[in-house]
């Protein structure tokens, strides 16, 4: 993990890196739910995940992703991430966590998405530093606003 740059400091991307953590979170919880044999506890996490997750890909997606993606160095890169948040979003309600092979399936998504994570708090975060204007990022964080309403409104 980076924190070389000082894109942590920002405060759009704590909340993107705060994201992560409470995934990556809920995702060992279930790994270790599962190990001591509690397949319901670990389909509540991993439902947890996706719900987190969810807000999580909208504020990426509809923000930071968008505007970076305008740049044509950042766009490719940038539609892998989101392939990679599609496969993992279609893939969460479908396993049978008391299967085996289903159990061993998270185990792979939960690798994959610590390397996704990997790519965007060292790769895209960092760059978005230098890459966006102040009216970008406005544009991100009212996005990333958009995906996560408070409580009272």
């Amino acid at each position: 993990m980076c924190h070389y740059c000082g894109c942590r400091e920002i405060p759009l991307i704590k909340e993107f890196i705060a994201e992560h953590e409470r995934v990556t979170d809920a995702a060992g919880d279930a790994l270790r739910a599962l190990e001591r044999g509690e397949p319901g506890r670990a389909r509540e996490l991993v439902d947890a995940m996706a719900a987190e997750l969810d807000s999580h890909w909208r504020g990426e997606e509809n923000g930071l992703f968008a505007v970076m993606r305008a740049d044509p160095e950042y766009a490719g890169y940038i539609d892998a991430l989101v392939a990679e948040h599609r496969e993992l979003a279609a893939l969460l309600p479908t396993l049978d966590l008391a299967d085996p092979g289903d159990v061993h399936t998270l185990t792979e998504a939960v690798r994959e998405l610590h390397h996704h994570i990997a790519k965007e708090e060292d790769g895209l975060f960092p760059a978005s530093l230098t890459a966006l204007s102040g009216e970008e990022w406005n544009a991100s964080m009212a996005a990333w606003r958009a995906a996560h309403p408070s409580p009272e409104a």
